[in-house]
C-alpha cells in the first residue's frame, strides 16, 4: 500500500516513527482511548478501499493511533492517505476536546483540473461535506489544501507533467458517551473524502456525499 508520507497539519511536529503498529493501545491506555481505538479497527468499508494499521507519532500527544488507507483499482493506486487518532486525557485548548483527528490525503490530477482557481476551496469542502454527511458533530477544523506541479527534463523529459493534490487538516470528534467519539463513523467520512478524490462513483445509489472528481489522471502503478 501506498502510504502518504510529509507533515500533517495541527502546527505539531511531522509523522515521528514509532515501532511497526499502534502505540498506547494495551492495557494502560485510558478506556477511552481503547473504545475510540477497538471501533477503528473493526469498522467496515467499501472494499476498494484498504485499511491499516501503521506507525504513529510519538509527540503529538500522550496516546496515538495511526491508519493508513489506499483506494485501490487492481494493482493500482487511485489516492491515499493517513489518518491519525490523537488523545490527551487532561485535554488541550487548540482542540477544545480530549481528542484530535489528523488526516493526509492525495491524489493525482490532469494538469487542467489542478490549475482550477476553485480547486482548494472544493476539496476543502468535499471534508467538512463528508463529515455533516453522516451526521458527525465536529469542532476546530483546520488545515490546507495544496497543488503541486511536476515537469521532467534531459532523462525524464519523455513523463509527461504530473500534479498531485494534497489536503492536510485535522479536527476535534465530539465525544459520546463515557467521552468516546464515534471513531467508526469518522473513519467512514474520512474514506468518503478518499473516494471523492480518488473519483470513485457513490458507494450507494442516491448517496449525494460522494461527489466524483472529473479529468482525473488515470491509475498511477503501485
Amino acid at each position: 500500500m501506498a502510504a502518504a508520507q510529509g507533515r500533517l497539519s495541527d502546527g505539531a511536529g511531522g509523522m515521528d516513527d514509532e515501532k511497526e503498529g499502534e502505540r498506547d493501545t494495551g492495557s494502560t491506555a485510558p478506556p477511552a482511548f481503547q473504545a475510540a481505538v477497538q471501533a477503528l479497527r473493526t469498522s467496515r468499508l467499501r472494499p476498494q478501499i484498504e485499511v491499516e494499521p501503521t506507525r504513529a507519532p510519538q509527540r503529538l500527544a500522550p496516546h496515538a493511533y495511526a491508519l493508513e488507507a489506499a483506494v485501490v483499482d487492481g494493482d493500482q493506486d487511485l489516492a491515499d492517505g493517513r489518518l491519525v487518532l490523537l488523545h490527551d486525557p487532561d485535554g488541550h485548548d487548540a482542540w477544545r476536546g480530549s481528542f484530535r483527528l489528523v488526516t493526509l490525503v492525495r491524489a493525482e490530477l490532469e494538469p487542467e483540473m489542478a490549475a482550477d482557481p476553485l480547486l482548494p476551496e472544493v476539496c476543502w469542502s468535499w471534508l467538512t461535506g463528508a463529515l455533516s454527511a453522516r451526521g458527525l458533530a465536529f469542532g476546530e477544523p483546520s488545515g490546507t489544501v495544496t497543488r503541486a506541479s511536476s515537469h521532467y527534463f534531459g532523462g525524464l523529459s519523455e513523463r509527461p507533467p504530473a500534479s498531485q493534490i494534497e489536503i492536510r487538516a485535522s479536527w476535534t470528534p465530539r465525544e459520546g458517551l463515557g467521552g468516546v467519539p464515534d471513531t467508526a463513523a469518522h473513519l467512514t467520512a474520512w474514506c468518503d473524502l478518499l473516494a471523492q478524490v480518488a473519483g470513485l462513483p457513490p458507494a450507494a445509489p442516491g448517496d449525494a456525499s460522494v461527489v466524483t472528481l472529473p479529468q482525473r489522471r488515470g491509475p498511477q502503478s503501485r
